[in-house]
């Protein structure tokens, strides 16, 4: 099924590109138990025009600003780090919950994330993440760093235990920017307590351009995305833990790290019709998770070669399957074909790949659903994606009915009057109630809980 730009006008007051689906999204649109209840089928009306000039948002939702970069932190520990990327919300006591927070910091960045003994890998690392517990609606109780010490801290992912996972989307090593040691992994982050947050890196995972993570919550399989900016492109990885089940202990007792294999696939973004389905794809064991010399995407993974995707982003679990997201290719950067968004499901139990959902070509970057992003499952049914291309920036919905919808769109203009820009935004998520969505603006670093009639839609 394609949506025109005219049924978009039509139905939901925002244009968008066209955009094709599989019939076999059961799951994706499924959403949580609750959104039997709520139904999932519609969005939630035009945009209006926010009078501060930050977020516009639909009739009947406001926003609450919970964190901004440069401000103090409530711990007192130093300024609000810079770049505010991918993000969790984790049940808390009462209505409280907990929110970690990436901050994909490179050395030039503005503000760190502060050093702080006990939970610091690297001293010359900027980056890291922040917690912050918040009240549903939007108060914050406490915000402070989790983990400091690391570099470019992406995205990542929730564990079925209660930790969150970031990533390191780079693959610097000792010696390179300043760095004192090997950067490139996977820590993990307690969201509740500190001390119980170990600066080490998962080694096993893989040292590569880590961007996002999902858990199997049955055996403990971590599904990982690579967002390589230069062919080579990046791989679908699994990393299959000694001690299965889940739990910290699985994955530090280390594992097997695998890359997919789609025999007779170099590049998935050459698949180009919703509903390809591919069985029996292959995981071919990768030869130096460490990378000590080579990089994996260069490595020899033997005859039948191995996968490549441009921009493997976002990653979620939901019902049987991960999903993930190839934000876009572009033939000029060397993909085999043009497109401006995949969302590919893979199911463990069937070995079965499929192409569930399309983005474009032929997308106007100024309205929303073009380069998707982080990714997440909404409570009410549906997908809530982050927008990550040119333009005007959107956090857009994708109902079970196949619209698109905006939900959000960033009014803060970081650019020049000749040469306009907006921060994307990144690290959607949502209260375990459903009540209250969390998102992120990478630049300026804004923290959002966005309330309202969420069971409306």
């Amino acid at each position: 099924m394609t949506v025109t730009r005219r049924q978009l006008l039509a139905r939901t007051g925002a244009a968008g590109a066209g955009i094709a689906f599989t019939g076999a999204v059961e799951h994706l649109f499924a959403g949580s138990a609750a959104a039997a209840q709520t139904g999932g089928d519609a969005g939630y009306g035009p945009l209006r025009p926010d009078p501060a000039g930050v977020l516009d948002l639909p009739r009947g939702f406001r926003y609450t600003i919970l964190s901004r970069e440069g401000e103090p932190l409530r711990s007192g520990e130093g300024p609000v780090p810079s770049h505010c990327d991918g993000m969790a919300a984790f049940p808390g006591r009462g209505d409280r919950l907990h929110l970690v927070r990436n901050h994909e910091n490179r050395a030039d960045a503005a503000h760190r994330v502060p050093a702080v003994d006990g939970v610091t890998y690297d001293p010359e690392g900027l980056g890291g993440c922040t917690a912050l517990e918040v009240s549903g609606g939007g108060r914050v109780h406490s915000e402070r760093v989790a983990i400091a010490g690391t570099a470019v801290n992406c995205a990542g992912g929730p564990t079925p235990w209660n930790t969150w996972l970031t990533c390191e989307e780079t693959e610097d090593k000792a010696g390179t920017n300043g760095y004192t040691k090997d950067h490139g992994f996977i820590f993990e982050v307690d969201p509740y307590r500190r001390d119980r947050t170990v600066p080490e890196p998962l080694t096993a995972m893989g040292r590569f351009q880590h961007e996002a993570i999902a858990v199997d919550p049955r055996d403990g399989t971590v599904y990982e995305t690579e967002d390589a900016f230069e062919r080579p492109f990046g791989l679908f990885y699994r990393f299959l833990p000694d001690k299965p089940g889940g739990g910290s202990g699985s994955l530090r007792a280390g594992g097997r790290l695998e890359a997919l294999r789609v025999p007779g696939v170099a590049d998935l973004s050459l698949v180009g019709e919703t509903g390809t389905v591919f069985e029996h794809v292959e995981w071919v064991p990768v030869p130096d998770p460490l990378a000590a010399r080579t990089p994996i995407r260069f490595q020899d993974f033997g005859r039948g070669g191995i996968t490549h995707a441009q921009k493997l982003e976002g990653c979620f679990w939901g019902g049987d399957r991960v999903y993930f997201v190839s934000s876009f290719a572009h033939r000029e950067d060397g993909s085999g074909a043009d497109h401006f968004g995949q969302v590919w499901s893979y199911e463990p139990r069937r070995r079965r790949l499929t192409l569930i959902v399309m983005f474009g070509p032929g997308t106007d970057v100024d309205t929303p659903g073009e380069s998707p992003d982080n990714i997440c499952l909404a409570p009410q049914g549906g997908l809530m994606v982050c927008e990550d291309g040119g333009g005007a920036q959107h956090v857009f919905g994708v109902t079970r009915r196949r619209e698109v919808y905006p939900m959000a769109r960033n009014r803060q203009d970081i650019g020049t009057a000749s040469e306009p820009a907006w921060g994307e935004f990144a690290g959607v998520t949502f209260a375990p109630d459903g009540r209250t969505m969390f998102v992120n603006v990478y630049e300026p670093g804004t923290t959002f809980a966005v309330t309202g009639p969420w069971r409306r839609g």
